[in-house]
C-alpha cells in the first residue's frame, strides 16, 4: 500500500477533498476474508469517486491500522477517518482498535483521525442499509418459500455485542414477517445447526440462514455444514461488498464530520 497513490494531500484537490477512508477489518488467515475486504474497498470508492479508500487488518492480514495512519501522515495528509468492519462494538472495537490509533497518533501527532461507528447497531435501531444487504443476500441465496430464518453471527462473550445481534434478528424478522433466531459459531449457543433445528421442532418447516458476516471463512462454512446437515434449506452469503454495505460505510464516514473532527464525538476511541 502506497498512500501517496491514493489521492493527494488534503486541500490539494481543492476545499471540498475529502480525507482519505481506512477500512479496518478483523483479520483472518483464511484468504478469501481478505479479499473480501479488498472488495468492499473497491465498492466503496466506486461508490464516491474521488475518495480514498485504503483496507487494513488487525491480525493476520498486513498493513495493520496503526502502519496506514502513519503512511498517510507521511504522504502529507492532516485527517483521516477510520471505519471498522465490525458488526458489534465488543473487544476488537473497545480495545485493539483504539490501541492501534493511539500508537499512529503517538508517531504522527499532526494527523487528525475520526473514528466511525461499527457497522452494527450500537443502541439506536439496526440501519436499513444493514437489513437490505441481509436481505439481498437471503434473496441471492434462493431459499424459495420460507417460514423461519436464522440469523448466524460469529459469537462473543460481549453481552452487549450480543444484545445488538439481536436486534438485528428483530428488525430482519419483523422486515421479512417470520420468526427469525439467533445462532453463533463461537463463544456463545446456540450454533446454527441446534438452531435449525429448534425451529423445525417449533413447526418451521422450511428454514433458511442468513449469515451475519462481512467475509467468508473458516466460521461461514462451519455455519453452512451445521446448518444444512440440520435440514435449512439455504444458507445465504457473508455481505462482502453488496452495494447496501458500501452505502453504510459511506454513512458512517459522514456521521463523523458531524461529530467533529477531535476528541468529545461519539466515534473517537
Amino acid at each position: 500500500m502506497r498512500a501517496a497513490r491514493l489521492s493527494a494531500p488534503d486541500g490539494a484537490g481543492g476545499p471540498a477533498a475529502a480525507p482519505p477512508v481506512v477500512l479496518v477489518a478483523h483479520g483472518s488467515r483464511d484468504p478469501r476474508a481478505a479479499e473480501a475486504t479488498r472488495a468492499l474497498a473497491r465498492a466503496v470508492g466506486a461508490a464516491r469517486p474521488g475518495l480514498s479508500v485504503v483496507p487494513s487488518w488487525l491480525d493476520h492480514t498486513e498493513p495493520g491500522p496503526a502502519a496506514v495512519l502513519r503512511e498517510l501522515a507521511a504522504a502529507g495528509h492532516r485527517a483521516a477517518v477510520v471505519v471498522p468492519l465490525l458488526l458489534t462494538a465488543a473487544y476488537h472495537r473497545r480495545v485493539d482498535l483504539p490501541a492501534a490509533v493511539a500508537a499512529a497518533r503517538a508517531d504522527a501527532p499532526g494527523l487528525a483521525v475520526r473514528v466511525a461507528d461499527v457497522l452494527g447497531p450500537l443502541d439506536g435501531p439496526v440501519d436499513g442499509a444493514l437489513l437490505a444487504g441481509l436481505r439481498r443476500r437471503l434473496a441471492e441465496a434462493d431459499p424459495g418459500e420460507y417460514d423461519a430464518v436464522v440469523l448466524a453471527a460469529a459469537g462473543t462473550r460481549d453481552a452487549r455485542a450480543r444484545g445488538s445481534v439481536g436486534r438485528v434478528a428483530a428488525a430482519l424478522g419483523a422486515a421479512l414477517r417470520v420468526p427469525v433466531r439467533v445462532s453463533y459459531a463461537s463463544a456463545a449457543p446456540p450454533e446454527a445447526g441446534v438452531a435449525v433445528a429448534r425451529l423445525h421442532g417449533r413447526g418451521a418447516r422450511r428454514v433458511a440462514v442468513v449469515a451475519y458476516f462481512l467475509a467468508p471463512g473458516l466460521f461461514h462454512d462451519a455455519v453452512t455444514v451445521a446448518a444444512r446437515g440440520a435440514g435449512a434449506v439455504a444458507v445465504a452469503d457473508p455481505l462482502t461488498d453488496v452495494p447496501e454495505l458500501a452505502e453504510l460505510v459511506l454513512r458512517r464516514v459522514g456521521a463523523t464530520g458531524r461529530q467533529g473532527r477531535h476528541g468529545g464525538g461519539p466515534g473517537e476511541p
